[in-house]
């Protein structure tokens, strides 16, 4: 029997999380789903645990060195054979139902992809996080979830394991590889670009844990492939007939990241803070002048005094 839902599930070193991991999965084991988790190289107890779980449709394929989670998501997509997919990161969780009504979602509107909402982790506190999104329940064109310029909207929320995906989107499915931060901005911009039709629903039945040790939080180099990732969504939008106005949106986003990694720069060693201070450079002054003549004095003036002050643009 073909699976109706693969969940695609990367791990790397988070054994402390997967009881709650294996405890949400269980309560949502079907005949009809698989569960396909990517051990990517992990160094503490993860592939012992996994090795001893018991569960129903459980897949787990270990890789000998970590090849980032974006790899480790189209490895598992490769391997995945359900007519609809989804992913969860192996140190979150869900509760139980969540698959049958994330199933239920989709078969219900027919469009290519549903995104919900999900609900993030902060110690012992529980905050819910709307998709921003309004219009609940109905099929859309994926193109009108890219504006408005100035407020945020489905671009702004990329987090491919708030949602849930048909096959048939074949290779708007897949990550850059190379990116190993940021690397859902070219996804979603591409999924939403590409695809036909899309629906927000309102279930939030997933839970976001920040990991300690992401790399948003220490001073990596891999903090910057953020700007591989904005130079990308900038690349592809070249030929598309709505350039003009998503440019904005996306010079706008760009600015925004540049800003907060500008003013946790103390977190970088030296060297990757003046790469950082080059980079931003660039990467402004490579947008149109007047679509940087419009975003900037929109930024806020603290914003403003950071380019002016540590990249020189004004």
């Amino acid at each position: 029997m073909t699976p109706a839902l693969s969940v695609v599930i990367p791990a790397r070193d988070v054994a402390p999380h997967l009881d709650d991991l294996l405890r949400g999965l269980a309560a949502n084991a079907r005949a009809d789903v698989e569960f396909i988790v990517i051990d990517d190289g992990s160094a503490d107890r993860t592939p012992e645990i996994l090795g001893e779980a018991r569960l129903d449709g459980l897949t787990v394929v270990r890789n000998d060195r970590p090849t980032g989670v974006a790899a480790a998501r189209n490895q598992g997509l490769a391997l995945s054979s359900g007519r609809y997919i989804t992913y969860l990161d192996a140190d979150d969780y869900v509760m139980p139902g969540y698959y049958t009504d994330l199933l239920a979602a989709i078969e219900g509107l027919g469009c290519d992809f549903v995104r919900v909402d999900h609900v993030q982790v902060t110690g012992t506190r529980r905050i819910p996080e709307p998709a921003p999104m309004g219009r609940r329940g109905v099929v859309l064109d994926p193109r009108d979830g890219i504006l408005p310029v100035h407020e945020n909207s489905m671009v702004d929320y990329p987090a491919i394991w708030a949602g849930i995906y048909r096959r048939e989107l074949g290779d708007l499915l897949t990550m850059d590889e190379r990116l190993h931060t940021a690397e859902d901005r070219p996804w979603v911009w591409r999924l939403h670009r590409e695809a036909t039709s899309y629906a927000v629903v309102s279930l939030a039945g997933l839970h976001y844990r920040q990991r300690a040790g992401s790399l948003r939080q220490i001073g990596d180099e891999r903090q910057l492939h953020f700007f591989d990732a904005f130079d990308q969504v900038i690349r592809d939008l070249a030929d598309d007939p709505d350039r003009e106005s998503f440019l904005r949106k996306a010079a706008r986003t760009y600015c925004a990241i540049i800003a907060f990694h500008l003013k946790r720069r103390d977190r970088l060693s030296p060297e990757l803070r003046e790469r950082l201070y080059e980079r931003g450079r660039t990467a402004l002054q490579s947008l149109p002048e007047e679509t940087l003549a419009e975003t900037l004095p929109g930024m806020g003036a603290e914003r403003e005094r950071l380019f002016a002050d540590l990249l020189g643009v004004t």
